[in-house]
């Protein structure tokens, strides 16, 4: 009785159409009798019940494969008795190897004969229909490799992979469609047919169950953005799915930070429309209440360590809203102190009681021994081209010292913090002894250059262009080296900046500046040059504090000047003249606390002294304070700000180079040096700036209404202002009377309009003068565009 087995699988088109929802498989059924296998057995009943018995095997159509793999995996002994069924399964086993195109298995008397047709080698492998992403992208996502065994199992793997690139970047319907070209020699072409589809967007970001803040100031919370107006060329509003728990954790992270403490996300739910082309994204939440910060005591279980003076320490205050960012700042404070005190293994433990009472929670920090346990080693993975000592420097701990669970993670967040990184991961686990711990750190690495081109419009300096380079981890050492070139009417300027944020293995930052910067007749009647360098350390004096100094020395001239037109003070100028100084700037800033702060001051004092060597000699103090709220649920922000500074001369008059100009964006309703000293002479009106200024703005940003997506907001502020004070006050045009340097205060008001787009921010304020002299320029319409690409 002859019995004959057959499997082959069809390759000449081979597709596979891999998204979430459609897949061809490559692979073979369960059962070899069924499908596209064609298996034929002639009277399969009787053949399953006659036994076989073969005493050789005959091995055909294989080329890279060996008779003796072959009769492996067919897993039949010579002279054994056999069923038909397990010939049937000898057969599955060979197919199911993936080695093969096509298995037959024939009986011929003592003989069985195995008849293979090997996969193919591959040739080449290319993608078509790909615009949006470069073949060097997909290919790398992929298994399959040129010269090597064509495997349909592989090649339907790599088709996922390649539609997962696409999904990631917001294209859910794209499809991939592996097929394979026959070339001689049992080679094929395999080539990934890709259908792109559209980018799928968030369409609506809703929340259900917030009553405290609105959608509109939740979704500035989060990292995902809806749709808006120039969705055709912006894709900021992709929807990625990855980002929902990014999300979650952020608003969290929110609501907990304005005492929310049983703030709960019940749900996130992206529904995708019916045409495939869009998200909307629903987060089901529920608030609770928010809760103050009640009684706050310390107490110490420690013989020998005073709590009162662990209670100096703490910087919250009763009634202030709670925080767990206020908690573990106080609990670093405490651990300072005992470091400083020389106690080891001391443990902060807050303890909470919970009035509801009155919606307050008690704090108790409990100062207790904490198990003594080391730090054995820091094992850092993951880093390729940042070294190890990058890392390491984000650790207070080393080798040998107490381990602190809370300071770990604080290194975690100071190593993301650091923006080299797309993902960290800080672990500790047992080490050699009980009391010892490792610390794995995992870090995935990031790009961390830019070159970035802008071009700008300003109703002070009209078009410009501008080029950008920036590495923030030069040779992987964390350092930061910029490069930056921009040209507008008129000027032209170039700068290179050089940081190192570590200098001698310390918190201590080093830095080197140079520049050159070039006018042509912009808004004046003479062109200026200055060309220099600045050499600065920086390093923090306070938890909110950092101090800066630094010596710099330039060049500045002065040409273009008419001998009869330009005024008698600034021709005195027209001389090359060389400026030494140093200085040191105090920034104290509390903005940038906790997650999207409701309230901050930044305060900032500089001192600059001239005369070490040089032409010039003149110490010169600014102060800048800003302040800023959000009120009415976070709707609005009230911001004030004050300016100021004085200029005085050791030796000689003040150059213009020393003196102080106001913006239009330090005055609104003035054009650019619009107010102050002035020569009067009709033929230029050249500003001639002063040796005091200053200035306090006052404003208001609130919603217009407007649907979030047109990212549309109103304000409204108001400026008051003044630069005065001059040398010399003589000079002025032939006749005239001196040059008037006096105090005149200038007010101005208006209202301005935000649009908040990614191609860059744009400001409109309609501004009106209410005090100023008849010298002064003035403006009532200001606009101000930046466009990245």
């Amino acid at each position: 009785m002859n019995l004959r087995l057959r499997a082959r699988l069809n390759l000449s088109t081979c597709p596979a159409a891999t998204t979430p929802s459609r897949l061809v498989r490559f692979g073979l059924g369960p059962m070899v009798i069924a499908g596209f296998l064609g298996v034929s057995l002639p009277l399969a009943q009787m053949a399953e019940a006659q036994d076989f018995r073969f005493s050789s095997f005959d091995v055909q159509g294989n080329a890279r494969i060996s008779d003796a793999a072959i009769l492996t995996y067919a897993g039949i002994a010579p002279g054994s008795a056999v069923t038909g069924a397990q010939v049937n399964d000898a057969l599955q086993r060979l197919q199911n190897t993936g080695l093969f195109e096509a298995v037959e298995i024939t009986p011929r008397g003592g003989t069985l004969v195995i008849e293979v047709q090997e996969y193919p080698t591959i040739n080449q492998i290319t993608v078509e229909g790909n615009r949006r992403l470069d073949d060097e992208v997909l290919l790398s996502n992929i298994q399959s490799v040129p010269r090597r065994t064509f495997s349909p199992a592989v090649a339907e793997q790599d088709a996922n992979a390649i539609a997962e690139a696409y999904r990631v970047s917001g294209r859910l319907t794209a499809t991939v469609t592996p097929r394979i070209i026959r070339r001689s020699d049992n080679r094929v072409d395999l080539v990934f047919e890709v259908a792109e589809g559209g980018v799928v967007e968030t369409e609506r970001l809703s929340f259900v169950g917030n009553r405290a803040y609105s959608d509109r100031r939740l979704r500035r919370v989060l990292e995902s953005t809806q749709a808006g107006l120039l969705r055709q060329i912006i894709r900021r509003d992709t929807f990625i799915a990855e980002r929902i728990a990014l999300d979650r954790q952020l608003l969290t992270d929110f609501y907990q930070d304005r005492g929310y403490v049983d703030f709960r996300i019940l749900s996130v739910t992206p529904e995708l429309s019916r045409d495939r082309g869009a998200y909307f994204v629903t987060f089901n939440i529920q608030e609770g209440q928010s809760f103050d910060i009640g009684e706050i005591t310390t107490v110490s279980e420690i013989p020998g360590i005073d709590a009162a003076e662990y209670q100096d320490v703490i910087r919250i205050r009763t009634g202030e809203t709670y925080s767990p960012r206020l908690i573990d700042n106080t609990i670093s404070r405490m651990e300072a102190l005992a470091t400083q005190q020389g106690e080891r293994f001391v443990r902060i433990e807050p303890r909470i009681t919970r009035n509801d009472a009155d919606l307050t929670l008690d704090v108790e920090f409990v100062i207790s021994r904490g198990e003594r346990v080391f730090v054995e080693r820091i094992d850092i993975e993951g880093n390729t081209t940042t070294i190890d000592q990058v890392i390491r420097r984000q650790f207070t701990a080393v080798e040998g010292d107490p381990f602190d669970p809370r300071a770990i993670r604080q290194a975690a967040e100071r190593i993301r913090a650091t923006g080299f990184f797309s993902d960290v991961a800080v672990e500790g686990r047992p080490g050699s002894s009980p009391d010892q711990v490792i610390v794995d750190v995992d870090v995935e690495e990031q790009p961390t250059g830019s070159l970035g081109f802008s071009v700008s419009f300003s109703t002070d300096t009209g078009a410009g262009l501008a080029v950008n380079f920036a590495e923030e981890n030069f040779l992987g050492r964390g350092q930061a080296v910029r490069l930056g070139f921009n040209t507008t009417e008129g000027s032209q300027s170039l700068n290179f900046s050089f940081t190192e944020p570590s200098l001698l293995a310390r918190d201590l930052s080093g830095s080197v500046a140079v520049f050159y910067t070039e006018t042509s007749s912009q808004n004046r009647s003479f062109d200026t040059l200055d060309i220099g360098a600045t050499f600065g350390l920086g390093f923090p004096v306070s938890e909110f504090g950092r101090m800066d100094v630094y010596y710099g020395i330039e060049s500045n001239e002065i040409s273009g000047l008419s001998t009869t037109n330009s005024s008698a003070i600034l021709r005195r100028e027209a001389t090359d003249r060389i400026n030494s100084f140093v200085g040191a700037q105090y920034a104290y800033d509390t903005r940038n606390t906790g997650l999207d702060p409701t309230q901050g001051v930044r305060l900032q004092f500089g001192a600059e002294l001239a005369g070490l060597g040089g032409d010039a000699e003149y110490l010169e103090t600014t102060f800048l304070g800003i302040a800023e709220r959000d009120v009415m649920r976070e709707e609005v922000t009230l911001r004030a700000s004050f300016e100021a500074g004085a200029l005085q001369m050791l030796d000689g008059d003040s150059r213009l180079a020393d003196r102080f100009f106001l913006s239009s964006r330090q005055m609104r309703g003035f054009e650019a040096n619009g107010l102050g000293p002035r020569d009067l002479n009709v033929a230029n009106r050249d500003a001639l700036g002063g040796n005091y200024f200053a200035v306090a703005r006052f404003e208001a940003a609130f919603p217009l209404g407007l649907p979030d997506e047109y990212g549309i907001t109103g304000g409204m502020f108001y400026d008051v202002g003044t630069v005065w004070g001059l040398d010399n006050v003589n000079g002025g045009a032939a006749g005239a009377n001196p040059v008037d340097d006096g105090l005149h205060w200038r007010q101005s008001v208006g209202v301005s309009i935000f649009w908040d787009t990614a191609i860059g921010p744009l400001r409109f304020n309609f501004s009106h003068a209410l005090d100023f002299e008849s010298y002064d320029l003035t403006r009532d319409f200001d606009l101000t565009v930046e466009a990245r690409f």
